[in-house]
Formats: structure tokens, sequence, C-alpha cells
């Protein structure tokens, strides 16, 4: 398994402008590099290769106009090749159905606020002694080491965010990690706006909605940005501060997903969810909250977690009837509102919480061996048969059901 571990750099300024001097260096190498290949297809000539790239490159290290190529290490400038040829793969892979489609690569430009250099192990960068990151041609680079890699990594790469933070990201392999212990519980998951996740158990964890929470400092800091000059530094310190506003929320959504993510992996054997359609739901009003809310994120997480800890990941497909079926006798009940959050079903006349419902679907739906805990608000009294005649015996009430709201300690 492949993973990616990331950690927070603090250079000093000297090492700041060799940073920028390298991404300067890779971008300008990047885009020479596609415009030779877009001048070969517009004279009908065959596709330039990356090693007739890479030969020109240096040829071009040696003329006045790219000299200062020279001062950056050189994997930094291949890897940027590398970058250049993995962009036309997607594409092409794109056109042939291999993929998703996406656009064809495009130049970079030196006003993109999120910069990036990647080093790999024959560029002789460590970790040394005394815990810092020795890049070549930029120096011991101070790190937040946040926790400890499991292995040797093969590459660095070196990030420059929005917010003007730096991050040093190593790519790991390593195998699958010891398998948690056994456990019997399995469960489906139900994901939502009203709340973020609601377990086929009845547990319903409320959605922190953290960018909505922030949309008023977001709005300030943004009214602050509109008013300064283009191309003043001050304007530049006001878009600093928007991007240091949205990169805490990332921040602490990211958190949230990680810590709901591996508590349920640690609780349960096995795990199912719904195949959402994000990109269709992110096109209606509800835009900004599915943004907000990110199941795909989320769903990733649980997917490489459960391949890592031996647990089972089940996603079921997106055009399951979850919200229409009555869970605890399968009828299809048709279609239901939003606003609808309770339904009594018209054949057993079980009285149905739409959430728990959904999520004890989706766990069936996966073949799970769930219970219906929480699926039934309560029991609803069954219709008698119309020849029936005379009094009804009264159903016994059942004791109500707690419903858990939230997970303990996150």
């Amino acid at each position: 398994m492949r993973l990616r571990y990331s950690f927070r750099l603090y250079p000093s300024a000297g090492q700041r402008s060799a940073l920028a001097r390298a991404f300067g260096c890779a971008r300008v190498v990047f885009n020479d590099a596609l415009r030779v290949r877009e001048e070969a297809r517009a004279a009908g000539l065959p596709f330039v290769t990356s090693a007739e790239l890479s030969k020109r490159l240096t040829a071009a290290k040696r003329t006045p106009e790219r000299a200062w190529l020279g001062e950056v290490s050189a994997v930094v400038l291949q890897q940027s090749l590398r970058d250049l040829d993995t962009a036309y793969r997607n594409f092409f892979d794109g056109l042939k159905g291999k993929r998703p489609r996406m656009g064809a690569p495009r130049y970079k430009t030196k006003r993109d606020t999120r910069q990036s250099i990647r080093f790999t192990a024959n560029a002789a960068w460590r970790i040394t002694p005394g815990g810092k990151l020795r890049l070549p041609k930029i120096g011991d680079v101070k790190v937040k080491w946040s926790r400890t890699l499991p292995s040797v990594p093969s590459t660095v790469t070196v990030i420059k965010d929005s917010a003007g933070r730096y991050f040093a990201s190593f790519v790991v392999e390593t195998g699958p990690e010891e398998p948690l212990p056994q456990t019997t519980p399995e469960v489906g998951i139900d994901l939502g706006l009203g709340h973020f996740a609601v377990l086929s158990d009845g547990t319903k964890i409320d959605s922190p909605r953290f960018l909505r929470r922030a949309e008023k400092r977001l709005r300030k800091a943004q009214r602050e940005l509109s008013r300064k000059q283009k191309g003043s530094k001050n304007r530049d310190k006001a878009r600093t501060k928007v991007a240091r506003a949205h990169a805490k929320v990332a921040d602490a959504r990211r958190e949230f997903h990680h810590q709901l993510s591996t508590q349920l992996i640690r609780e349960n054997q096995a795990i199912a969810v719904e195949d959402l359609a994000v990109k269709g739901l992110a096109r209606t009003r509800l835009a900004k909250s599915v943004h907000d809310a990110g199941w795909s994120a989320f769903v990733s997480m649980l997917e490489y977690k459960a391949a890592r800890y031996g647990r089972t990941f089940i996603r079921i497909g997106r055009f399951e009837p979850t919200s229409r079926v009555c869970s605890v006798c399968g009828v299809k009940d048709g279609p239901k509102p939003l606003h609808v959050r309770t339904w009594t079903c018209s054949a057993c006349g079980a009285v149905l919480d739409r959430d728990i419902n959904a999520a004890v679907n989706v766990a069936q739906a996966a073949g799970l061996a769930v219970s219906a805990c929480g699926a039934q608000v309560r029991p609803g009294p069954v219709p008698a048969p119309r020849s029936e005649a005379g009094t009804h015996q009264e159903l016994p009430t059942a004791s109500p059901q707690w419903e858990q709201i939230g997970i303990p300690g996150l």
C-alpha cells in the first residue's frame, strides 16, 4: 500500500527564496515542454517524446537565456517533465474511456497561489539526525514531526499552499497494518445534510457545518479584500488572510472526517455506504451544504482505512431506493419530499424514521446482517382486514428507544 504523510515545514527567509526559485524553474520547464509539443502538433509533426524533451532541457541550461535553470536541482526539473507526461496520459486515457474525461494540459502561471516541487531518491535528499529535512540547493528545513514514518520514503513533495504555508509530503511504501481484532457489529451508513451520518443501529451524528459556522468571518475577510487596490501589497496580505480562513475550515473538516472514520473502522467489522452522485447534487440549490459536508473525502477515508486494517467496505449502487423501501416489510412506498422525515408504511403500518430506515436498507442491500434497532421510531397499528368485525385488541406499546446523538470523545 502506498501512503502519503504530510508534515508542516518552517523554512527560513533564505530557504523561502530558494524554494520560490525552484517553483519558478519547475513551472518554466513545464511550460517550455508543453509549448514544444503544442507547436509540433500544430505543424503536423510527430509527438515529441520525453527523451527528446530531456535532451532539449539539458541543451537549454547551456544557453544564456536559460542558464539560471542550473541554480536548482536537476531532479526537480526532470520531475516537472514527468508531471507533463502524466497530464497527457490522463488526457488521452479520458478520450479512450479508461478514466473520467479531463482537459488537455494547460500552461502554468506564476499567479497560481499553490506551488509544488518533487524530489525523488536520486536527488540525495535526506532527514538529518537533528530531525531537519535536507533538500539539495535549498538547505536544512525545519520540520514539525507529528508522527513517525513507517518506512523509508521514496519521494518527498514540497508544497506551498494558498495560505502561504509549506508542507512536506512523503510517499511511503508499506504493507497492510496488523488487522484489528475481529468484532461483531456491521453497520450501514446513510450520509445526509441534516445529520452528517446516520447509522443502521440508530446512531445519528450531527453535521458540524464548518463552512456555515465560519461564513461571518469569511464574509468580513472577503469584503476587506475587495476594497484593496489591485496589485498592491495590502491586497496580497488580504488575499492571504482569506486563504488562511478557508484553510482553517478545510483543516477542521478533515480532522472531523479522520476521527469519525477511524472510530467507525475500529468499532465495526463491515461498513456499507451508498455511492452518492456528489457532482449532480453540487449543481443544485444545496451545493454549498453538499460541499461543506465533504462526503467523497469521508468515504475515501473509510475505504482505505478498511483495506489497511482488515475491515470489509461495501459501496452499494446509487440507484438503490433506500429512502423509498420499508426496512420492516420491504414494500416500496414511493418517493417522498425532503421535508418528510418520518413516514408510515402503507403495507405494515410501521412508523419509520427516514434516515435510519435508509441506513438499514443500505446495510441490507450490501448483504450485512444488521439489526433493525432504531429503524422503527414506534410501532404503528396494523390495519385490520375489512372482513374482520368487532372490537380490536390494542397493540402493546413498546418502550421508547433511546437515540444516541453524536459520538462521545470526538
